[in-house]
């Protein structure tokens, strides 16, 4: 498993203005790594993400027996950063009637005549289960903060300075402290993929023809806004990490980092639950007594 050491440079802390440019996108995030080279950090981390996909599988099932909790991962991330690539590797060996996934596109005519967080409350997870958001309500706070034109069309008139952002930020943090309350843990994951790898995979995706379909002129016109999703990013990191519910800014440059990282930190927060299954009364237990002895004679032939 990861160090709590190394998960703690990931972790935003609740109250910190960070700056992106202070966080490695790269596989060396230590002297000591950077000592032991990639090929040996690339085979630990491999190491990590199959530990963490059986662990995984067992929290998961505990998570389902147990009914109690719901965990909620939230994915955030540049074009390209690897958000469908994570969610299909760490998402590998857990059953699929305990995991559900949520991808947000542009919101509806129906959406847009909601509150900004309605379409959200919808997907949330139910006790049991683990649900996962592809992009989520922070793109209320990205996107929409990138390009304010976007909100004039469903908002009462009125200013969107610094209050306006302020307000929304305190609106998600509320958000999350009533799910926390109630049982949802709550990890959020910012892929931190550097400008230049971003530049690679869509040239990748320009030049392999069965990556075609994942390209898309948006993405292009987008990436000319680059400065400000990373001050947008930086400002919703900063004001929304808490402790109960933490960001985590996870190198993304290179995939099997980004992978081990979070199957880690998923596997983790389940297990820090301590979930047992659930026990059966005493009456429970002389009912099943009675079912054992009942299956246990000898069927008669047909």
């Amino acid at each position: 498993m990861i160090s709590a050491e190394l998960l703690k440079l990931f972790r935003v802390p609740p109250g910190k203005s960070i700056r992106l440019k202070d966080y490695d996108t790269g596989w060396a995030q230590t002297e000591e790594m950077k000592e032991l080279g990639k090929d040996v950090i690339k085979a630990r981390a491999q190491t990590i993400l199959g530990e963490s996909l059986t662990q995984l599988a067992e929290a998961q099932q505990l998570l389902y027996a147990n009914d109690r909790y719901a965990v909620l991962i939230v994915l955030q991330a540049m074009d390209a950063a690897g958000k469908d690539g994570t969610i299909k590797h760490v998402m590998s060996g857990v059953n699929p009637q305990g995991c559900q996934v949520f991808s947000f596109k542009k919101p509806s005519a129906e959406e847009l005549d909601h509150n900004f967080l309605w379409r959200y409350s919808k997907c949330l997870p139910e006790r049991g289960r683990i649900g996962i958001f592809n992009r989520s309500y922070y793109e209320d706070v990205l996107v929409v903060k990138v390009h304010p034109e976007l909100l004039e069309s469903n908002l009462p008139p009125g200013k969107r300075g610094k209050k306006f952002w302020r307000e929304r930020y305190e609106d998600l943090n509320a958000f999350e402290r009533h799910l926390t309350r109630n049982g949802t843990v709550v990890l959020k994951f910012f892929l931190n993929v550097s400008r230049q790898e971003q530049q690679r995979r869509f040239l990748e995706r320009l030049e392999r023809p069965e990556k075609h379909w994942k390209f898309s002129m948006a993405d292009l016109a987008e990436r000319e806004y680059w400065d400000q999703y990373i001050e947008a990013y930086e400002a919703a990191l900063s004001a929304t990490s808490t402790e109960e519910a933490p960001w985590y800014i996870v190198p993304a440059d290179h995939k099997w980092v980004t992978r081990a990282v979070v199957a880690d930190v998923v596997t983790k927060a389940i297990q820090n639950l301590d979930l047992e299954y659930p026990k059966p009364t005493p009456a429970q237990l002389e009912l099943l007594e009675k079912a054992r002895l009942e299956l246990a004679k000898t069927d008669k032939p047909r």
